[in-house]
């Protein structure tokens, strides 16, 4: 019950006028793997691929305010969500599992707010066996200030 009433008031339902009550959003359940889970649809949505090839991603992304902490920041929680998932794409084949994140290092280097737009690109940096190794790196579009630098391990 205590975490329930924290997440609401942190996303608007107990205090913050700009935000929806956890208990009042309806997700209805998904086939995993297929179809985006809550967590990957409520971080992922508005990222939009610009370039893609093997072993690249390049994406472009706008701030939404439900991503924002309480300084109308872009949370740490989701800069790290974003490396996660981003990283886990660009090495992603539709004929293989799922991959399994075993380690993340994020350099934190500055902020970005609601309405900034970014760029965010993945690498894949190598592979031995089933482990890979990416890189993201999250930068504002207009500054050219880097946001975040992320490094991604992961085995499939």
């Amino acid at each position: 019950k205590k975490a329930m009433e924290l997440i609401e008031k942190a996303s608007g339902g107990g205090g913050r006028s700009s935000g929806v009550a956890i208990s009042g959003l309806s997700f209805p359940p998904h086939a995993a793997h297929v179809e985006p889970s809550f967590y990957e649809y409520f971080v992922l949505r508005g990222v939009k691929v610009e370039q893609s090839q093997p072993g690249f991603i390049s994406c472009s992304f706008k701030v939404p305010p439900r991503l924002t902490d309480d300084d109308g920041s872009l949370a740490a929680g989701a800069i790290a969500s974003m490396i996660d998932e981003i990283g886990s794409a660009v090495i992603h084949q539709n004929d293989r599992p799922m991959e399994v994140s075993v380690d993340m290092s994020i350099s934190y280097v500055s902020s970005a707010k609601a309405n900034d737009e970014l760029e965010i690109s993945s690498r894949r940096l190598g592979r031995v066996g089933g482990y890979y190794g990416t890189s993201v790196l999250i930068r504002n579009k207009t500054t050219g200030q880097i946001v975040a630098e992320g490094r991604h391990s992961l085995f499939a």
